[in-house]
């Protein structure tokens, strides 16, 4: 995005009971493309970059992406953690029963 290009004002949205409020920012570094914070009304201090923002975005189409980012991050929390089996050392190779040695 260039200077001139326009960008979207902050808006908030109210979604399944929850406020998100989404704010384009434009990092420091030169050469960066601005990119698409929110963050809930139940979290001051947790943020959410989703997606970089394009000339094209309206607020539709930022809202039903930030929805789904939401939706996917909420589905990955949810999942149970992976438990590994404890480590053993492997068993040696037992030689097959119908082999008799001569």
């Amino acid at each position: 995005m260039t200077a001139k290009t326009k960008i979207m004002k902050d808006f908030e949205f109210v979604d399944s009971g929850r406020t998100f409020f989404c704010s384009v920012e434009v990092p420091r570094q030169a050469g960066m493309q601005p990119w698409w914070w929110f963050r809930l009304d139940t979290s001051e201090s947790t943020r959410y970059a989703p997606f970089e923002a394009a000339p094209t975005d309206t607020q539709q189409s930022v809202q039903a992406r930030t929805i789904e980012y939401y939706a996917a991050l909420l589905a990955t929390a949810a999942r149970p953690a992976y438990q590994r089996p404890v480590w053993q050392k492997p068993k040696p190779a037992v030689a097959p029963a119908d082999i008799i040695p001569a």
